[in-house]
Parts: C-alpha cells; sequence; structure tokens
C-alpha cells in the first residue's frame, strides 16, 4: 500500500450476503492491516438483502470514524442472483473510477457466488488495484466483530495482479 492510498480519490466495492459480519469483518480487517482508506464505498447488494442496508451502513461508517475518515457511501441494488447486472454495474463503477484516476477496491469476501462470479467476469478486463477476500479458517462461532475472532484464524488476502499477500 502506497501513501497515494490515503490522499488520493479512492472507491472500495463491497457486497452483501448472508452475513453482515463477513462484510464489516472484512472492511474492518483492510482497514486494520492496510493503508487503504476509501473516500467512497459501493455496497452492491441482492433485493433479498435490502434489510440488511440500514445495519451495514452504520457499521462502516461506526469503522471509518474509528480510523479519522468519513467515505461516501452508495447503494447498487440489484435483482436476486443477476450476475450479469451486478458485473455490470460494478463494472461501470471501476471504469468511471479508473477514468477519473482513483484507486479501486473490490471485496470478494461477503457476496453470494452469483455476485461475485459476475464481478470477477466483468472486471476481468479492467484494471482494479485490490481484490480483497479474508479468509477465515472456520465459520463456527463466526456471526461476531472481527477483533472477536481470533486473528490467528483469519487473513486478509489481496488477489489483484499488483499487489502481495497483505496480513499475517
Amino acid at each position: 500500500m502506497t501513501v497515494s492510498d490515503l490522499n488520493s480519490d479512492s472507491i472500495y466495492i463491497t457486497m452483501t450476503g448472508r452475513s453482515v459480519w463477513a462484510l464489516l469483518n472484512a472492511y474492518y480487517a483492510v482497514l486494520r492491516e492496510t493503508q487503504f482508506r476509501p473516500s467512497q464505498i459501493i455496497i452492491v447488494s441482492e433485493a433479498e438483502h435490502a434489510g440488511q442496508i440500514p445495519v451495514v451502513k452504520q457499521g462502516l461508517k461506526i469503522l471509518s470514524d474509528g480510523y479519522g475518515f468519513t467515505p461516501d457511501v452508495e447503494l447498487e441494488q440489484i435483482q436476486t442472483g443477476d450476475f450479469i447486472e451486478a458485473g455490470r454495474k460494478i463494472s461501470t463503477r471501476i471504469k468511471s473510477g479508473k477514468e477519473r484516476g482513483s484507486k479501486v477496491a473490490i471485496d470478494i469476501t461477503p457476496g453470494r457466488k452469483a455476485l461475485v462470479a459476475g464481478a470477477l467476469i466483468l472486471i476481468a478486463s479492467r484494471s482494479v488495484d485490490h481484490v480483497f477476500y479474508l479468509q477465515i479458517t472456520t465459520t463456527d462461532d463466526a456471526a461476531k466483530p472481527y477483533m472477536q475472532i481470533p486473528l490467528a484464524s483469519q487473513q486478509l488476502k489481496d488477489f489483484s495482479a499488483t499487489t502481495q499477500k497483505v496480513g499475517p
């Protein structure tokens, strides 16, 4: 991570899934283990997860405030299971961000397979700066905050071609 990640326009794209904790914990891991501080967060959510959005936004705000910054948070809602629509919306956001010189990170941790597949298929030709994934060795008793899960059982990974593994 470079100092420019802290000072430039940057976008963090994440997805809702079955667990709000997966989304919030992955974001917390990115903040704790990297210098990436997004100026904008885009939540891609399937219609069936619309009820999670207020909690997700509140959690993202609390975590960001704890690190001394306040990103804009936007929602991209799609129909459940529509990976083509998800891919198009994510691809459009990446393209517009890159065109204005933004650093772009996408977190695939919380997304369901349809969302992740759609995102990765259509961004394969786009340049993203980071593809974050918080790997956890067990999902037993994992529905709780990041710092309440043993750090030894979690590892933040960055699958982008331009960076190396993050974390221990």
